[in-house]
């Protein structure tokens, strides 16, 4: 496990270059965007109409973030459940060329099948550390769907966002390693 700093956009050198357990710092610009942005993204490519933004290359934080206080670029901005995107993150990845996604949790064979197949690779950012996580953002505007608040995709400016590679390129999930290593432990341990 290694400490990475990564630039946006993700290029396929840069994921190869990831590996389950690495700790990451990401500079450049992240997109956001929850379950029903998702949702409206994956409807656009059924219909073949163009997404709102070039998503080749670029990272998703699946992320609702807090109103911005006086002073301040965003509110809180901590993850959401990466589970809720993945009926959708799939076809972004293979249609649309989306290389990376950070959220917390689980993600499923299907998810887990398309970073493979197309080099990709799935991050978590600590739960329950928004506030700290909300200071990596530079800069924030909506892009697209501005009707949906918090939940509207946007475009974030960030300088060393923190957050772990879970499932790399190759295969390997970091939760699933975890649990098979420490299911040994006697209990109290």
């Amino acid at each position: 496990m290694a400490s990475k700093i990564i630039r946006t956009p993700l290029t396929d050198a840069d994921v190869l270059d990831l590996r389950a357990g690495d700790q990451v710092f990401i500079s450049g610009v992240i997109y956001t965007a929850r379950d029903t942005a998702h949702k409206r993204l994956v409807q656009l490519l059924d219909r073949g109409e163009a997404l709102p933004v070039n998503l080749q290359g670029q990272v998703i934080y699946y992320v609702g973030p807090a109103p911005a206080k006086p002073g301040r670029v965003i509110g809180s901005a901590g993850p959401t459940t990466s589970g809720r995107m993945d009926p959708y993150a799939p076809r972004l990845i293979a249609e649309a060329g989306l290389k990376g996604m950070i959220g917390k949790g689980f993600r499923s064979p299907e998810v887990k099948k398309a970073i493979v197949d197309h080099k990709a690779v799935y991050l978590a950012a600590v739960g329950g550390a928004g506030a700290l996580i909300a200071r990596s953002i530079k800069k924030a505007r909506v892009v697209a769907y501005p009707e949906l608040g918090p939940e509207a995709l946007m475009e974030l400016e960030v300088e060393d966002f923190p957050a772990t590679v879970i499932n790399d390129c190759y295969g390997t999930d970091l939760y699933e390693e975890a649990t098979k290593k420490y299911a040994c432990l006697p209990a109290g341990r």
